[in-house]
């Protein structure tokens, strides 16, 4: 199946899953995760009219985005490094997993050198598992507030990961979760802004995600499909 025909049985996915629950398909956006798959695919995957791409690591992107840099949105997604912070600043137009103050420091510093805001997603760790990146809920309001005072940081949503289940249906009480604690965050206004969006969803529980309340859902082998 192509690229192209993967895009379009998602799209449908999407709206079917929009229509069933009263959610505006246009308010749902979609991350290609090209993290396991080619420069080439990457390219597909542009022609196709997506234009929000995904990546993890800085070394394995880096030549995908020398190439098709200035043709797509670049969002990334794995664990940063503090180090590595001076590769990906901006460069990506998201960071989706600000997960530590020395990263947002980090961040803030440099986007500062370069005169620039840089758009970040919170990572909270939801389910608690032990091998799962982010904040734990009962230190995510205090992170946030510190976060806050961070003038170049601007925190446009929360992320998570959801724990792999056999059943999709098992994933719902973390992006609830996940949700709540936004609408908990804005009623707190620890921000001058409101803090909209929800990155959650990959391509076994998009569907899940979508019902409870993600704008940017990531998808990978379910888009792109698998290589090597």
């Amino acid at each position: 199946m192509s690229v192209l025909e993967r895009k379009q049985e998602v799209e449908a996915r999407i709206a079917t899953v929009c229509r069933e629950s009263g959610r505006q398909e246009n308010d749902i956006k979609i991350i290609a995760v090209t993290k396991y798959v080619s420069l080439e695919t990457t390219e597909q995957v542009l022609n196709t009219g997506l234009h929000h791409i995904g990546e993890n690591r800085w070394q394995d992107v880096k030549p995908k985005w020398e190439a098709l840099h200035e043709r797509g949105t670049w969002h990334f997604l794995g664990h940063l490094q503090t180090n590595k912070v001076k590769d990906v600043i901006g460069k990506f137009a998201y960071i989706h997993s600000l997960d530590r103050m020395s990263l947002a420091k980090e961040l803030d510093k440099q986007a500062a050198a370069l005169g620039i805001e840089v758009n970040c997603f919170l990572q909270v760790n939801i389910s608690g598992e032990e091998t799962k990146y982010g904040v734990s809920p009962q230190e995510f309001f205090q992170f946030a507030e510190e976060v806050s005072k961070l003038v170049h940081i601007r925190v446009c949503g929360l992320m998570t990961m959801a724990p792999y289940e056999l059943e999709p249906e098992e994933t719902r009480p973390v992006f609830r979760g996940l949700r709540e604690l936004r609408d908990q965050l804005n009623e707190r206004r620890l921000f001058p802004y409101e803090v909209k969006e929800l990155s959650m969803g990959m391509s076994g529980d998009f569907d899940v995600a979508i019902q409870e309340g993600a704008t940017w859902v990531r998808l990978g082998t379910v888009l792109v499909g698998k290589e090597g």
